[in-house]
């Protein structure tokens, strides 16, 4: 993907803003947050630093906040935000998979992290030593973001990164046990079988699933079951998370590599060539060999 290129779609924030800036966003935060927030999947990770007290509800759990800390939201699992004190600070900021480069070859996935994965633990409480700490990278993106520098966002997102490894070396003060919602326990099973298949190293490496029908026999339940728990837990079809990772992986081999289009178009599991290129325009509004020559720079 070009340097830019992800900064022209842009997306929808949490208080209903387009951002168009490279689909990142930073913000002070103060008392925004009289009223329970809506309890829905969002498009885009975040993250929260604050201090007050408040209750996250995500998943099949539900947390108080009653501390300086760091939360950790994905765009999978549906969570609302339940204020219960008056008065709280801090930042937030916003941004998508394609800002972050989340499928990137050698990219940590977020979604392997503990912060991020579902299941996981997305709420890290501070002390006041950490809170500091945390909250000057907070002001150098804000401060970052308004320099007219070219590279700034590429600056942000080593910010971004760091406060995610501060957050993975700080001991919980309050584990959250794994949830036991059959639902999330499906979900999560999938999850981690999709992203088992990629990246895709080589043209004869096919894909072994590509229909949820195929993901639900592995995991030896019916497909009805896998596909109303995903639906359930992430607000989308499981047939919608296959078709974007594949698009990902797509874009990624179109790019990095010298394969013919055939040659993608096998290894992604598709029997034909032409099949390919129709499911790639339906989904990015452009054929695969455009986009390659786009990547590439050829045009």
């Amino acid at each position: 993907m070009e340097a830019n290129a992800h900064r022209s779609q842009g997306f929808v924030g949490c208080d209903g803003v387009r951002i168009e800036n490279g689909n990142f966003k930073v913000h002070v935060a103060s008392n925004q947050y009289k009223t329970a927030s809506p309890y829905i999947r969002r498009d885009f990770y975040k993250i929260t630093l604050f201090k007050g007290i408040s209750r996250l509800h995500y998943a099949d759990t539900g947390i108080l906040i009653d501390k300086p800390a760091l939360t950790f939201s994905n765009p999978l699992v549906p969570y609302a935000w339940e204020p219960i004190s008056d008065h709280w600070n801090g930042y937030y900021c916003q941004f998508t998979e394609e800002f972050m480069n989340i499928h990137e070859r050698n990219h940590l996935s977020f979604q392997d992290s503990p912060l991020f994965k579902i299941g996981g633990n997305p709420v890290c409480f501070l002390s006041e030593e950490q809170y500091a700490n945390v909250e000057t990278l907070f002001k150098k993106m804000i401060a970052e973001e308004a320099t007219d520098y070219v590279h700034k966002y590429e600056v942000i997102k080593n910010y971004v990164n760091l406060i995610i490894h501060e957050a993975l070396r700080m001991q919980p003060a309050t584990p959250v046990s794994r949830p036991t919602s059959a639902a999330v326990r499906i979900t999560m099973s999938f999850m981690e079988l999709l992203e088992k298949q990629f990246p895709v190293l080589a043209p004869s490496q096919a894909l072994e699933l590509k229909t949820a029908g195929d993901y639900a026999k592995n995991l030896a339940i019916h497909v009805n079951h896998l596909n109303h728990a995903v639906r359930d837990v992430t607000g989308k079809a499981t047939t919608v998370h296959i078709r974007e990772r594949i698009i990902a992986e797509a874009k990624l081999l179109l790019r990095n590599t010298d394969w013919s289009i055939a040659d993608i178009a096998y290894a992604l599991g598709f029997d034909y060539p032409a099949y390919f290129n129709n499911f790639f325009k339906k989904q990015t509004g452009m054929t695969p060999r455009s986009a390659k020559l786009v990547t590439t720079g050829s045009i």
